[in-house]
């Protein structure tokens, strides 16, 4: 039984493709690090309870009026909770895990980032509207991540407090 001289080119030609994909898949992984977006912080989720920012995260005020809040994802909570901002006001959140990958993403808005251990996630949202927003963990992160949830008031007053 013999093969047609075209079948012959297809069947090479197909299997010379699977191996070029297979070769630049490679280099690909080889050469470059898989990491999360936005920049790239780093944070020993070992020693999180010792950091400065993120073993008591606290609301803070900048100089220049935006708040900067750092928040600790951890089974099966986001810390601090409940959160108070004042309206229209830039807030920077700043995120990382002390365990496993989470979500932070604020319902019913565009933020949205991934908590993953030994990295820090940082994104700037404001609130146009006044009212009570739910954070929830949008990564699967053990039998209780239903109930990793959260809440941002967000208030017409000016200088929210935590």
């Amino acid at each position: 039984m013999s093969v047609d001289k075209y079948e012959r080119i297809w069947m090479f030609g197909a299997g010379g493709l699977i191996v070029v994909f297979l070769v630049i898949i490679s280099i690909t992984a080889a050469t470059q690090a898989v990491r999360p977006p936005s920049h790239i912080e780093v944070v020993n989720p070992a020693t999180i309870a010792e950091h400065p920012e993120f073993g008591d995260p606290q609301l803070r005020v900048e100089a220049d009026g935006r708040i900067v809040i750092p928040v600790l994802a951890q089974m099966f909570g986001f810390f601090p909770d409940p959160l108070e901002v004042p309206v229209n006001t830039p807030i920077t959140f700043r995120i990382t895990s002390a365990d496993v990958v989470h979500g932070f993403q604020v319902v019913g808005t565009n933020a949205n980032a991934m908590a993953v251990p030994g990295y820090v996630s940082q994104f700037t949202y404001t609130f146009k509207k006044a009212g009570t927003y739910d954070i929830a963990c949008n990564e699967y992160c053990g039998l209780m991540h239903h109930a990793m949830v959260g809440k941002i008031t967000v208030t017409e007053a000016p200088g929210g407090q935590r």
